[in-house]
């Protein structure tokens, strides 16, 4: 009786494991999927950068399928990237794609990563209400980035204010990223530093005339969005040239989506959706979704530029 016991103690203690096994695989319930691409609860790491755009689309989403539910996770690239990589969310919305060594590094513990275009971003620059320098030569902001200019005399001889302060909403975010490795740079100049949001940079602008802010095009064109069109309101967009346009007759361009559909906008990036689940599950829903036509028609009237719908471009005439 005793040895009777025993073997099925230990049967039963190997299937515990064999069953805790299959649950740290991510999305099992007893060896099943505990979702599917519409029904189930995942968490979702989502660069601040795209809030307003993200909080649309998953509204929408769960209003389509009510047995959908996501918990978000806001908060800055390098936050959101190392909660990926940490088993944490199985899915996360960025700017930026996996590292070779990120990705070897999942390959190794058998997740495969997916990878899905979803949009075309704009960085915008804004500035404080009172600043009238509204038009900046690429090549005047690539030399306040590098620390060759450092007050807004450099800008424009005629300016009557002090030194640039160039504000992001976070060292580790998608934006200071951005131009580290757009301009080559090792570092940034002493003349940047963060604050704690995208709002933040906002308000900063607004209080500040000195300040030169860094955020996405999301946070200020959605015209159907009551957040957006607050912070409009706030500060003004800055219109920039083309490299090595620096002449008094150079066309400005601001971040429109035409301009940058065209590639006229110089400061553009894409963003992603990144899915390691090992199944098709919740997080392959909600790319989808996003990539296919309601939610890409989200990412139209946001201010973005989809990823896969072209934009009409119409010529007005005054």
């Amino acid at each position: 009786m005793k040895t009777g016991k025993a073997i099925t103690w230990t049967y039963w203690a190997a299937g515990v494991i064999i069953l805790l096994f299959l649950a740290s695989c991510g999305g099992t319930e007893g060896g099943k999927e505990s979702d599917n691409p519409t029904h189930g609860r995942i968490r979702v790491g989502i660069d601040d950068s795209y809030r307003l755009l993200l909080d649309t689309e998953i509204y929408t989403f769960e209003a389509l399928y009510k047995y959908a539910k996501f918990d978000t996770v806001y908060g800055n690239e390098g936050d959101i990237i190392d909660l990926f990589m940490k088993d944490s969310v199985p899915l996360v919305i960025t700017s930026r794609k996996l590292t070779v060594d990120e990705e070897k590094y999942l390959n190794s513990r058998q997740f495969i990563p997916k990878t899905t275009l979803i949009a075309y971003d704009g960085v915008v620059f804004i500035v404080n209400p009172e600043n009238q320098d509204t038009n900046l030569y690429y090549d005047k902001i690539q030399g306040i980035f590098k620390g060759e200019i450092k007050t807004w005399k450099g800008i424009n001889p005629k300016s009557k204010l002090g030194e640039i302060k160039v504000v992001f909403d976070n060292y580790k975010s998608c934006n200071p990223r951005y131009f580290r490795e757009k301009f080559n740079l090792a570092k940034l100049p002493p003349s940047c530093f963060a604050v704690n949001s995208n709002a933040g940079v906002i308000s900063f602008v607004k209080n500040n005339r000195n300040a030169l802010g860094v955020i996405s095009v999301n946070w200020i064109s959605d015209r159907e969005d009551t957040v957006s069109n607050n912070f409009l309101k706030q500060v003004k967009v800055v219109g920039v040239s083309g490299p090595g346009n620096n002449d008094p007759g150079s066309s400005f361009y601001k971040p429109y989506q035409a301009y940058i559909a065209q590639g006229d906008y110089p400061f553009t990036r894409s963003i992603y959706c990144i899915n390691r689940q090992t199944y098709r599950g919740l997080a392959y829903g909600l790319s989808s979704f996003i990539a296919g036509e309601k939610g890409q028609l989200i990412v139209l009237r946001s201010g973005m530029v989809p990823a896969a719908m072209p934009v009409r471009i119409v010529e007005i005439k005054h």
